[in-house]
Order: structure tokens, then C-alpha cells, then sequence
């Protein structure tokens, strides 16, 4: 993400501005195609294409002039990658948050961090112990509820900010029928899965966690929200804010103004004058 990107957002409707995920070393990412738009969302395996964290540290003092909240994403390649990059973005002023990604690598053999627990929590000790600014973390989609109850007790331990759900649901396959050709490249054509596919899953997270977690740890929803009442629907579980991904690459930024007024006109004509008055006010059938 360039910082042309980063600004483009500044100048938007947006309510803040989020790097693309950075590593310790710059990274062209995987070959192309890695990204293919689908009927429902979208397909990809971008194998972390950044600048590099020092580029984006470089970067804060210009994107401060939007007024908002600048927000590095962290995707280290290792552990010790993770600690090195946390230690010297949180000492930036002009960086508000920092988003840990534990959809990242782990050691060979191993699941990614977000679903290994003990790595996680092992990983979230080294990172606080060197972290001054707040600080969350971005999670994998989970599925079955005694892993939402494990990972839960792991950030319950720790003094976390935010949690991001979700990641992109993982190791999906997208086919061009007429050339029975995959439609990306990396990986023999596996990648994430973005856009509608996901929200029901999107959803389903964010409120298991928004049940399990500390009440101080806030929720940002992310996954298929393409108009103002996918946002209605993640405040309802419990988000306090969102993110927008495929959305954002199919439309651009002026997504984000309209997104805006369908959320605002969905509330008027439900009668609610506040987000505050919304979060987590799902109701269940009896």
C-alpha cells in the first residue's frame, strides 16, 4: 500500500486510516494473479505485498493531518519479527493503534498462530512487554465454540484494546470454467475468501466474542459489509466498529460516504439517534 493509497483514505469519508499489513522486510508479494473478484465477494492470496514497517513509520506524520486515527497493521513473518516491529512502531507518536494480525505464520509444521493458543499467548506476552500504545489484534474465523471459549481466556489475559474478526475464511478455490483454469495463481489457486461469503461467519464471531470478552476489549467486525445495514447488523453483535475490505477494492474510497448515509438511514427510520444505543442489542428468539 503506497502512500497515495493511505492518503486517498485520509481525504475519505473514512473513520480512520489502516495500513495494509506490514512486515520487517519489504515483500513483493505472490505472483499474479492473486486477487480475483467473485459473484459474492472475492478471492486472494496477496502473500503480504508491503513496503516494509519503517516505510509506514515514515509515513505517520503526513497522514496525521487527516484529523484521524492512523492504524499500522502487523503481519511479522516470525515471532521474533513481530516483537522488533510492535517495539519500534509503538514508539512513534504519530501512530495512534497498531493491529497484530495472528492469521500469520507459525513454525513449520504448525497451524497459524490464531489457532494455536498457547503460541498465542506466548507471542501476546512478548508483544505487550514491549508495546506502549494501544494495541489489538486481528483473528482468524473460528467455528466451533470451545475454540472461541480457549482463545477467549488467552485474550482475557492480556490488555488488549481491540479484537478484529475476521480474517478471510482460508484455503478457498475459485474456478474459471471455460479455461477449467484456477483463478489465481499462488498455492495451486487456494486463497481467502472475502466479500458476502463471509459475513454470516464474520458475524457469528463477533458476537461469541463480544459474549466471551473482557468489556473493555472493543470489537471491530469486518467481512462482507457492503452497505449501511451489514453495519447495522455487526453493531447489532456487538462491533463497535468495522472495517471494509473487498467493498473497498471494487468501489474505492467514495464507499465510505455511502456507506455512512444508508447506516445513518437505517437508524432514523429504526429510531435510534446513537451508535452507542445499538451495539450488542441483538435479540434472540424465545
Amino acid at each position: 500500500m503506497m502512500l497515495e493509497e493511505l492518503e486517498s483514505i485520509g481525504k475519505s469519508k473514512s473513520g480512520a486510516i489502516l495500513s495494509k499489513s506490514c512486515t520487517l522486510e519489504p515483500r513483493s508479494g505472490n505472483p499474479e494473479p492473486r486477487y480475483s473478484a467473485l459473484p459474492f465477494g472475492s478471492i486472494n492470496s496477496m502473500g503480504i505485498p508491503n513496503l516494509g514497517y519503517k516505510k509506514y513509520a515514515e509515513f505517520s506524520p503526513k497522514l496525521k493531518q487527516f484529523g484521524k486515527p492512523y492504524i499500522v497493521s502487523v503481519s511479522g513473518m516470525t515471532f521474533e519479527d513481530n516483537v522488533t516491529i510492535v517495539k519500534e512502531l509503538s514508539a512513534i507518536s504519530e501512530i495512534d493503534f497498531l493491529e497484530l494480525n495472528l492469521s500469520c505464520p507459525n513454525l513449520i509444521g504448525k497451524p497459524q498462530v490464531g489457532y494455536d493458543f498457547e503460541q498465542s499467548k506466548i507471542l501476546l506476552e512478548k508483544v505487550f512487554s514491549v508495546c506502549k500504545k494501544p494495541l489489538g489484534i486481528k483473528l482468524p474465523p473460528y467455528f466451533d465454540f470451545i475454540h472461541f471459549e480457549q482463545m477467549a481466556t488467552v485474550l482475557n489475559q492480556s490488555p488488549l484494546a481491540f479484537v478484529t474478526c475476521i480474517n478471510s475464511l482460508g484455503n478457498g478455490l475459485a474456478i474459471d470454467i471455460e479455461s477449467e483454469t484456477a483463478l489465481i495463481k499462488p498455492k495451486g489457486g487456494f486463497g481467502g475468501i472475502g466479500g458476502k461469503y463471509v459475513k454470516p461467519t464474520a458475524l457469528a464471531n463477533v458476537r461469541k466474542f463480544y459474549e466471551l470478552l473482557n468489556k473493555n476489549i472493543s470489537i471491530i467486525g469486518v467481512g462482507g459489509i457492503k452497505n449501511g445495514s451489514d453495519v447495522f447488523e455487526f453493531l447489532l453483535c456487538g462491533s463497535t466498529a468495522v472495517q471494509i475490505g473487498t467493498t473497498l477494492v471494487e468501489e474505492g474510497v467514495q464507499c465510505f460516504e455511502r456507506i455512512e448515509n444508508e447506516l445513518r438511514g437505517v437508524m432514523e427510520r429504526k429510531g435510534y439517534s446513537s451508535v452507542e444505543d445499538v451495539i450488542g442489542k441483538l435479540k434472540i428468539k424465545k
